[in-house]
């Protein structure tokens, strides 16, 4: 009984091994290279610098737009978030809308703390935006606690019987009841 195996010659055998040592090598060197990318990545991005390596990423845009948000520059954080609540998987849509909701709350508390009315009109407008947000947040990923918490929070704020023409309405025709439909 003897088996009938193709034969293979030494020299074959060695070409393949050889090719297969190289293509793992030029893998490892990719990897290692890529880990380094990673690190200056983040050591960018924690340092508010902008990152060298991949600079059109979600993550990147994302992390400028956090470290512009705990800066209080809330404007061009606002500006960059708004860019990226298209992009991305749902989680990360749903990050997006709760740190721009955590923006207006943030700056609805730094308003806050007088009883002129117009104080109170931009804190009411600041608070129904935070909810806004924080609805589509919930919406995007409902499974995140610290957004549903903030929303319990921007409720409880938020006043009974809410200004006309301030945040969504449900109703407008309350809002603007007594202008006429049609042409004059």
């Amino acid at each position: 009984m003897s088996l009938n195996l193709p034969s293979v010659s030494v020299k074959k055998m060695t070409i393949l091994l050889v090719m297969i040592v190289l293509a793992a090598s030029a893998s490892i060197i990719y990897e290692l290279n890529r880990i380094h990318q990673i690190n200056a990545f983040n050591q960018a991005v924690s340092s508010g610098k902008n990152p060298q390596t991949d600079k059109q990423s979600f993550e990147a845009k994302y992390a400028t737009a956090y470290w512009l948000a705990k800066n209080e520059r809330f404007k061009e954080s606002t500006l960059l978030f708004s860019q990226l609540t298209q992009k991305g998987s749902p989680s990360q849509r749903a990050a997006v809308q709760h740190n721009v909701g955590n923006m207006f709350f943030l700056k609805a508390l730094q308003v806050s703390g007088g009883n002129d009315t117009k104080i109170r009109d931009e804190v009411e407008y600041l608070l129904t935006q935070a909810h806004s947000s924080y609805k589509q947040a919930l919406k995007q990923d409902n499974s995140h606690w610290g957004t549903r918490r903030n929303m319990d929070r921007v409720i409880t704020l938020l006043p009974e019987n809410p200004t006309p023409g301030v945040g969504e309405s449900d109703s407008p025709g309350l809002i603007m009841g007594n202008i006429p439909n049609g042409l004059p």
